[in-house]
């Protein structure tokens, strides 16, 4: 019988409803965390100061978007995952608030890096709470991840149509009022679960061994690291490496439109994978997409014109493929009572070297072009690959033994 079967019509209305803000609240945050990029340039344009300085405004953000996942999920794991939640609302709308009334450039650093600290709940309680209300995990977890996207991809052209209606105050003080409504409706909605957090598993749906656990947790933060640098170097450049190597006089608008199809192959690699994953062993899948991902780059490195587009799809496709399926292994492999604490270590790892990759970009971009992007990248690819191997391999005699037929 599966679990769904064993579930009354009220808890499955209710697991929805929970994922459905979720998602909801997914979308919002990478919204939010990518309004100020788009607000500069009408501050740049108002005379405010020049770009460059503007723009490094916006740092203590991002920095603190890495930084407070840590806290953020060791006070859901030890307080509730709900009212973090209905914290990360509320938080981000004061915060937008501040950012959108703010007298000076002062005030609005401060309310950024308050947003940063309030929208850096939502990955590592966000993530475990629809891990743990989904009963179809792959299907739940990768659409979750597009949700994700697609606020990312949408908040440079909302923003900009808000600043043209509203002005630049009015695109922080209009998602202020929909994080708000959101989160009345959410405490209203969505009950407590203080009483459920004492009583949350401490067994993980696979168990490990000690000595097993500890070298799955290393390979974990390798896996972290290298695949935040790859996520964030590629994402970053396309834009640029579409323009520099397709080839001809290519219109602005058309590279724009390349890169924007190429992060939708991302986005449906999400939801493809997410129905893989039920079919195949989450392991051996990390395992093959981290191949794919290893084999796009080289090919994305060696290419140029069109066929540098498909590389770069296969790329993407890849990146985006193996965010759903780490999130399923660590699922996997950790107690109910422990995923907060370690989603907010991978999702701390990961946010904080996306300033190292921007770095990077700017370094070796200096010194080689592209080429050196791409291959130094490749290289991060191959050491990603290999600790997803390395992971595979350290969990294959316990899967072996769980579908092994008794004798």
């Amino acid at each position: 019988m599966t679990e769904l079967a064993t579930l009354s019509r009220s808890a499955i209305d209710a697991r929805r409803l929970s994922i459905g803000f979720l998602n909801w609240a997914h979308a919002l945050d990478h919204y939010v965390m990518l309004i100020y990029p788009t607000v500069v340039l009408a501050l740049a344009l108002g005379g405010e100061r020049d770009y460059a300085e503007l723009i490094a405004l916006g740092t203590g953000s991002f920095v603190a978007f890495g930084v407070f996942s840590l806290p953020a999920g060791w006070l859901a794991d030890r307080w509730s995952r709900r009212n973090m939640m209905l914290l990360f609302f509320l938080g981000s709308s004061a915060s937008l608030l501040a950012a959108g009334l703010a007298p000076n450039l002062v005030a609005l650093t401060v309310a950024l890096c308050a947003l940063g600290m309030f929208a850096a709940i939502y990955h590592p309680v966000g993530t475990t709470m629809v891990l743990g209300a989904a009963v179809r995990r792959g299907r739940s977890v990768a659409f979750n991840g597009v949700c994700g996207n697609l606020g990312a991809a949408l908040a440079a052209g909302i923003t900009a149509a808000l600043i043209e209606w509203l002005g630049w105050r009015g695109a922080f003080l209009a998602p202020a009022a929909v994080l708000l409504a959101t989160g009345a409706i959410y405490a209203y909605l969505v009950p407590d679960d203080r009483i459920e957090t004492g009583s949350r598993s401490h067994a993980a749906d696979v168990p490990l061994a000690p000595w097993r656990a500890a070298a799955l947790f290393g390979l974990f933060v390798l896996v972290a690291l290298a695949a935040g640098l790859v996520f964030n170097t590629i994402s970053v450049a396309l834009p640029k490496i579409v323009d520099e190597r397709l080839g001809g006089d290519v219109p602005l608008l058309a590279v724009g439109g390349l890169a924007t199809a190429v992060f939708m192959c991302g986005a449906l690699a999400q939801l493809t994978v997410g129905r893989l994953v039920e079919r195949w062993p989450a392991h051996l899948l990390l395992a093959a997409v981290a191949l794919l991902q290893l084999g796009g780059l080289l090919w994305a490195a060696n290419a140029r014109g069109p066929m540098l587009v498909v590389a770069l799809a296969l790329t993407m496709a890849a990146i985006y493929a193996q965010v759903t399926v780490n999130d399923l292994v660590i699922a996997r492999y950790t107690a109910d009572a422990w995923r907060g604490r370690v989603y907010a270590v991978r999702y701390f790892l990961t946010f904080l070297v996306s300033g190292a990759a921007v770095s990077a970009i700017a370094f070796f971009y200096a010194r080689g072009g592209f080429d050196l992007i791409l291959w130094t990248t490749a290289g991060v690819a191959l050491a990603f690959a290999a600790a997803c191997l390395a992971i595979a391999a350290l969990v294959r005699d316990v899967e072996s033994a769980r579908i092994a037929p008794a004798e």
